[in-house]
């Protein structure tokens, strides 16, 4: 179903967004870095949740919890 498709890249991207998170706290010594890559992790975080909203509009409520209710 592609629902169950878009909620698990959806998934990947709450994922990558945490990576790219985790990786700014790492380097908090290069502050532009830094900054950048919590601005990046920002945008993929709202990219995901995003395809949650339109999947739950468009096309029904999802079948299996996304990351917000996991």
């Amino acid at each position: 179903m592609p629902s169950t498709e878009i909620l698990q890249e959806a998934r990947k991207l709450h994922g990558v967004s945490d990576r790219l998170e985790s990786l700014a706290e790492v380097h908090q010594e290069h502050v532009a870095l830094s900054e950048a890559l919590i601005t990046i992790s920002g945008n993929v975080r709202q990219t995901a949740t995003l395809l949650e909203v339109l999947v739950a509009t468009k096309m029904g409520s999802p079948t299996e919890p996304g990351p917000a209710s996991a």
